[in-house]
């Protein structure tokens, strides 16, 4: 499965980096894919939760302004 989601706050690799180590943490997740300049990021693997994306998201200091 993957899920959609819009990043707010991203402005550079670091962001990113940080964005994708959280979520990484998600159980269920397989993998993450982010694309800075248009701050959307999609989320693939099993059975994790939005809850727990947006959660991870906030763990590393950003804002999910769409799912």
């Amino acid at each position: 499965m993957t899920k959609n989601y819009q990043i707010e706050g991203m402005t550079c690799e670091h962001c990113v980096k940080a964005v994708e180590a959280e979520v990484n943490e998600v159980p269920g997740t397989q993998g993450v894919d982010i694309d800075l300049a248009s701050g959307r990021m999609s989320v693939h693997g099993e059975d994790f939760s939005d809850d727990a994306i947006v959660e991870a998201v906030i763990e590393a200091g950003y804002k999910v302004i769409e799912q």
